[in-house]
């Protein structure tokens, strides 16, 4: 196992990076009338999840680290509820590969919270 010398050798961050392009990609498919609405929501809170990953490590302190790694997975969230209702009103095609990242995201997520807590 290698030692995690910065954030970017984190595994949830390394997911999260990986949706958060693969959510840009399935993005550029939505409606042109989305582009400051419902698609602008879902890319910020994408990039939001590796942003709170990487400034909760930063922070060094590990009671800043876990809320920084629980404000990630909130956001989490709010994008796995945006992805669902833009896939509900057809704006977005759905993707398994999509989903399935995303829940893999959340799981290594959850479980790092776990190991610091």
């Amino acid at each position: 196992m290698s030692k995690i010398k910065t954030f970017r050798d984190l595994v949830a961050w390394q997911r999260a990076m990986k949706l958060a392009r693969m959510l840009y990609i399935h993005t550029n498919t939505m409606p042109n009338e989305e582009r400051f609405g419902l698609t602008s929501q879902m890319r910020r809170a994408a990039v939001s999840v590796p942003s709170n990953i990487a400034e909760g490590y930063a922070r060094q302190s590990r009671t800043d680290y876990v809320r920084f790694l629980r404000m990630a997975r909130a956001s989490l969230a709010e994008l796995s509820t945006q992805i669902e209702l833009a896939s509900d009103l057809g704006m977005l095609q759905p993707s398994p590969n999509l989903q399935e990242v995303l829940e893999e995201t959340d799981r290594v997520l959850q479980g790092l919270v776990r190991s610091l807590t």
